[in-house]
């Protein structure tokens, strides 16, 4: 019997990448003789990380259309008909049974190829808000795996299903491991500590908040595990200077997120699909601040989806730097709040989302 073939596409950010990953390692724990081929965006996270992870991988010439700017955008209407060109021959010559889409540029040009090739796709939608691509790729889609409810407003409602968003299985095995969290990053185990996390990049308005507040958290002897991200990380340390206070571990980027959240009673964060869908198996209470700065403010409505079902604390971006801290002090003495923020982000858990999603492929098939 000839082996299966998938193709996966998308990228962009760890978002879109981590998902994408997790779908293909439980693809080939369903059937260890599918051949699986990864179609990322040249230039791109994709690039490094797939091939890192075990799986071949080719980039296709496309960026997003630049918001805010004409010229930028002359070339994208060439790039697009170049990219779906490319994107007809990969399929030409992968012949594959099907294809997936977790979101990203590369996405686009895929599954529209997949479509004129009459070969089934699956889209993986993290969101709770779907992109313009997605809304429209998903008129042909076979199926729709998304994170939230509501999202029959933007695809054919017997095409969805609810499957949540495939997270890092590691990141949020967290079980056992508060004390030798907190002795990995030299902290007391008698006192509380926050987690302040914006993802590989960092965060500007967290790590501005967390400057304007920290003479406020050493006050209240309340312990900080701090990823700055790569960005930021050096010039937090020189305002630092050498001797800030031993309740405080700043670091550039957290290789163990799972001791991360392990050491925390609360957590600060963005608020990107797959963050919160750790969150939701991690059920810890929760401080979202989304950004600003990304297509659609989809980090809103999904910081939004939570605090609806009571799930999480909702600070506005342009209101951080006045109010985060105060608030993360005011929650870390609510045990009540704690419980009840816990118990309700833990209901919307969907764990099993790479295997639910591998299964859908392979009924397509």
């Amino acid at each position: 019997m000839k082996s299966k073939k998938i193709i996966i596409s998308g990228g962009g950010t760890g978002g879109h990448i981590f998902p994408a990953i997790a779908i293909a390692n439980a693809l080939k724990a369903l059937d260890p003789g599918v051949e699986i081929l990864f179609v990322g965006a040249q230039g791109r996270m994709e690039m490094e990380k797939v091939p890192a992870a075990g799986y071949k991988i080719i980039g296709l010439d496309i960026r997003g259309i630049q918001r805010g700017s004409i010229w930028k955008n002359v070339m994208f209407p060439v790039k697009l008909f170049l990219s779906i060109r490319a994107a007809t021959k990969i399929i030409r010559d992968f012949k594959p049974d099907a294809a997936v889409g977790v979101g990203g540029y590369a996405s686009g040009p895929l599954l529209y190829a997949a479509s004129l090739k009459n070969i089934p796709y699956l889209i993986q939608e993290q969101n709770s808000y779907a992109g313009l691509t997605n809304k429209w790729l998903g008129k042909n889609a076979k199926k729709i795996c998304v994170a939230f409810d509501g999202m029959e407003k933007f695809f054919p409602p017997d095409r969805i299903i609810k499957t949540g968003n495939p997270i890092r299985k590691d990141s949020v095995d967290i079980a056992g491991k508060h004390i030798q969290a907190l002795e990995l990053f030299k902290l007391s185990t008698t006192k509380k500590t926050i987690l302040v996390t914006g993802g590989s990049l960092g965060a500007r308005t967290l790590n501005n908040s967390v400057l304007a507040g920290l003479d406020k958290i050493i006050a209240a002897d309340v312990q900080l595990v701090w990823q700055t991200g790569k960005v930021y990380y050096k010039s937090i340390i020189e305002k630092l200077g050498e001797n800030y206070s031993e309740n405080i571990c700043v670091m550039e980027f957290v290789n163990r997120m799972d001791l991360a959240y392990a050491a925390a009673d609360v957590i600060i964060s963005r608020a990107g699909a797959g963050t919160i869908a750790e969150l939701c198996v991690i059920k810890k209470p929760v401080i979202l601040v989304p950004s600003p700065n990304v297509a659609e403010d989809h980090q809103t409505k999904n910081a939004l989806a939570l605090v609806q079902e009571h799930a999480a604390v909702f600070i506005a971006d342009r209101d951080a730097e006045a109010r985060l801290i105060d608030k993360a002090l005011e929650l870390i003495k609510d045990k009540h709040l704690q419980k009840k923020l816990s118990e309700n982000i833990g209901k919307l858990a969907l764990p099993e989302a790479d295997e639910v999603i591998a299964k859908e492929v392979m009924k397509m098939i």
